[in-house]
């Protein structure tokens, strides 16, 4: 697993996906439920213009929130903590991508969720990237990614210190 990881980074892998964006602030909210989870955000387009404006990386959590053990474990031991929001708010664009099983999303949610699912090749939950995108063409997002992670014992701080790691890997590439 590492060594795809490793991969992905040292060869600058690009992935893309289809999407086109959303023309106004309204469209891109329209056909999404937000996130329960303060500081979240669920529109990918969303995180890509606070990630461009704040010239922060994404980092998405693939969730199931309404059945997924370790997710539930994760957000409780981490993303609730104070630590970990103040290191968010600091580094990174939140975004929370939810395959939930209990209840259902809006279509463009589900639509959205299920291709960056397929584009970054998540087959488990928890699964965590750290990523950049540009969209050179106007309408297909390419992806740098700078590394993932899923459920990690130890709290806030032990987790941070890994996605540190990440934002690392971001700074050597922008160099």
């Amino acid at each position: 697993m590492m060594n795809k990881i490793s991969f992905v980074i040292s060869s600058a892998i690009v992935l893309s996906f289809l999407m086109v964006g959303p023309s106004t602030a309204q469209e891109v909210k329209k056909g999404f439920r937000s996130s329960e989870n303060e500081g979240w955000m669920v529109n990918v387009e969303e995180a890509y213009q606070l990630s461009e404006k704040t010239n922060k990386p994404i980092l998405a959590n693939f969730t199931g929130s309404d059945w997924c053990g370790w997710c539930k474990k994760l957000k409780a031991e981490v993303f609730n903590k104070p630590e970990f929001k103040e290191w968010a708010e600091e580094n990174v664009v939140l975004l929370e991508l939810d395959y939930p099983r209990r209840t259902s999303l809006p279509e463009a949610q589900q639509k959205q969720n299920a291709e960056l699912q397929q584009a970054f090749r998540v087959t488990g939950f928890p699964t965590i990237w750290m990523f950049d995108l540009d969209r050179p063409d106007g309408k297909k997002f390419q992806i740098q990614a700078y590394g993932k992670t899923g459920y990690a014992a130890g709290g806030p701080n032990k987790y941070t210190q890994n996605l540190d790691k990440m934002l690392e890997l971001k700074e050597k590439s922008v160099n």
